[in-house]
């Protein structure tokens, strides 16, 4: 069972986190959330890679603007979350990452992100040194990030059907980065690897999920 902790960041900002998975293992990662907070779905997500295996803490990367941020899937939810994304630098976000990686200490450490917090894990392999490797699953606007250099190695997750991420933005990113492992599932929209939405891909989740584990195991261990 996961719990709650807090963590500090560089600037001394407070924030909460969720934490899960053995402490001692020997793979640790951090989970970047989508704009919903470290909501159902991303504890769930947690728990998935803490049967794994993996140490796991997810930040609450909303608390700069709003603290406990647990939203569904509704259209205002999205609305909201996209709000509250706006109003954080994305050098705040930054740091509010690093401060989970520190918790783990000199072990290895990875990223791992959905959505918005897919493309958080890119910067987390482009703007710090501090990860072994990072994994983003459809991360919204990581088009935009596509020529900075990754410190580590990195692999990404995209939908066929992703109205959110054309294919175009993702030719782009294989173009500029052809050492990053870029998958694409074919039918997948826009948030197939959550169980609490209409377009989950149960097919596509597992082999995004069983890559990932795959990936991470190998850079991590």
């Amino acid at each position: 069972m996961g719990n709650w902790i807090k963590i500090r960041a560089a600037d001394g900002f407070e924030l909460s986190a969720y934490r899960d998975g053995p402490e001692n293992a020997a793979h640790c990662l951090v989970v970047g959330q989508e704009v919903f907070g470290v909501n159902r779905h991303m504890r769930y997500a947690c728990a998935q890679l803490a049967t794994e295996g993996f140490a796991v803490i997810a930040p609450a990367l909303l608390d700069r603007a709003e603290r406990d941020v647990d939203l569904g899937y509704g259209t205002d939810d999205l609305q909201h979350g996209i709000e509250l994304r706006a109003r954080i630098p994305q050098a705040a976000t930054l740091a509010d990452l690093l401060a989970a990686r520190e918790v783990f200490g000199a072990r290895k450490v990875g990223v791992i992100g959905y959505c918005w917090g897919g493309r958080v894990a890119w910067w987390g392999a482009t703007r710090s040194t501090r990860f072994d490797a990072a994994v983003a699953w459809y991360g919204g606007g990581l088009a935009a990030d596509k020529d900075e250099r990754p410190h580590c190695p990195v692999q990404m997750h995209f939908g066929e059907k992703d109205h959110s991420i054309p294919l175009s933005d993702v030719e782009a990113i294989r173009a500029a980065q052809p050492g990053v492992e870029t998958f694409i599932y074919e039918g997948a929209a826009h948030g197939f690897g959550c169980e609490e939405r209409p377009m989950f891909d149960p097919t596509a989740y597992a082999l995004a999920q069983s890559r990932s584990v795959d990936f991470l195991r190998r850079h991590l261990g």
